[in-house]
């Protein structure tokens, strides 16, 4: 949806509160209504600064790699593995061998499997529908 919103040349946002907003303006002003989750908020505000964040991602210019945005979690309907910096060695753990390998066809399918394992283990629904698009796909 961000990717898509990314694409308009003009939005705006309309931020309920409290009841929300009049249902005679959302008729006649409201194309089309959006939820970020199943949750109660006081008003729309923070809702709206999420979409707006999500969408200026994938504005030319806003990251300092135009392809991030791109690469993120959820651009493969997944989400990404964990992440690691330095130093290789934090407290006893280490960055992963093959991240440091520099084979980047191996780090590429390291990467890929963490986060389906990540997505399978924080959110089910998500792996589900991907296993299920990969059979659909076969």
């Amino acid at each position: 949806m961000a990717k898509g919103m990314a694409k308009e040349k003009h939005l705006i946002f309309i931020c309920g509160h409290y009841e929300g907003i009049d249902e005679r303006v959302i008729k006649k002003e409201v194309t089309e209504e959006i939820s970020i989750g199943d949750f109660v908020l006081t008003n729309g505000c923070l809702a709206a600064i999420v979409l707006i964040d999500a969408t200026i991602r994938f504005l030319d210019g806003s990251l300092g790699n135009k392809d991030a945005a791109f690469k993120d979690s959820y651009s493969e309907g997944i989400l990404e593995g964990p992440q690691y910096t330095r130093p290789v060695d934090f407290e006893g753990e280490k960055v992963p061998e093959v991240l440091l390998s520099g084979n980047h066809l191996e780090i590429e399918k390291y990467r890929y499997n963490m986060g389906l394992e990540k997505t399978k283990r924080i959110r089910p629904d998500l792996y589900k529908r991907r296993v299920f698009c990969e059979k659909e796909n076969s």
